[in-house]
């Protein structure tokens, strides 16, 4: 049975149920679920002061469970990056711990990447444990493709996945580091010693609550940082629970992701089922990975590549 603990690193728990519902449905999956003993602690809207939350980072990282899901995102992790042990962070991944996460996740994977001394750890872009495994019933419960991709993942058993996207890439190829996540915590960390410096990678990009402008805005610092011209591919997944302006006179994210794409050599994928949304798949950030396009269906594969 693998070991996993739920911890929060980042925005405070407001409610206990929807923890200890996703516990007892881990359970159910074959997980020896731990929750970490801080997991509902509240500061203002963190769950525990910084130095909590850090001290909850560093006990999940030296007990190295088979599996660290992060039970929300929010906001917090920023605070802490010029204090975490990297070091000890990747030894935990060494000695098999999956840290999986999305969201605010996003600066701990990054960071990783980034401050690895050697081989680049591979986290995993994936569901939060309340979010996805803790909604009720009457909420949609859980999502049959998170939960079995999930599920996959962390057995070892996950090597590629697969989506549709938009017509034109037929025949496309390409071989790189996986790496990204949410749009907005992957340009907070530009200039930064925790942006990956990754060349020939296939980036990708996901957020929620940003209308299309601030998705272009954001994806053009990147352009204009000249990260996006330094990978093979960009590929996008859901930009969700944004609302519109009637000042948008028919400008639609469909408008700015071809405003960005006028502006970068790199070729910029739809369609990935990643995100704020209740179906997501896992991703292994920091893995070689394979990308191959036949007519729309686009495929993503790890297997024996790392």
């Amino acid at each position: 049975m693998s070991s996993l603990t739920l911890y929060t690193p980042a925005g405070v728990l407001a409610q206990a149920q929807p923890l200890k519902r996703a516990a007892k449905r881990l359970g159910a999956l074959g997980f020896e679920v731990t929750i970490d003993e801080a997991a509902l602690a509240k500061h203002q809207r963190f769950a525990g002061d910084d130095a909590a939350r850090l001290q909850a980072v560093h006990r999940v990282a030296r007990a190295a469970p088979s599996v660290a899901l992060a039970t929300r995102g929010g906001y917090g992790l920023t605070r802490l990056l010029d204090q975490l042990d990297w070091t000890l962070l990747a030894k935990s991944v060494e000695r098999g711990t999956r840290w999986v996460g999305q969201s605010d996740l996003t600066s701990l994977q990054l960071g990783l990447l980034a401050m690895a001394k050697a081989q680049r750890p591979v986290t995993w872009a994936g569901p939060l444990a309340c979010d996805d495994f803790g909604r009720s019933d009457d909420e949609g419960g859980v999502d049959d493709v998170t939960q079995d991709c999930f599920t996959e993942a962390m057995s070892g058993l996950l090597e590629a996945v697969g989506f549709r996207t938009e017509s034109g890439h037929d025949g496309f190829e390409a071989r790189g580091t996986l790496w990204g996540g949410n749009l907005c915590v992957v340009n907070s960390l530009l200039g930064t010693p925790y942006f990956p410096r990754i060349k020939g990678g296939i980036l990708f990009l996901e957020d929620v609550n940003e209308h299309p402008y601030r998705v272009e805005r954001n994806l053009l610092q990147l352009q204009q940082a000249g990260v996006l011209d330094a990978q093979k591919a960009i590929v996008l997944g859901e930009f969700s629970a944004w609302k519109k302006s009637p000042l948008d006179r028919g400008y639609t994210l469909k408008s700015a992701i071809e405003a960005v794409r006028a502006r970068t050599k790199t070729p910029i994928f739809t369609g990935l089922p990643f995100g704020h949304v209740a179906t997501k798949v896992s991703l292994p950030v920091g893995a070689k990975v394979e990308m191959v396009v036949q007519g729309r269906d686009a495929l993503l594969a790890w297997g024996h590549t790392h």
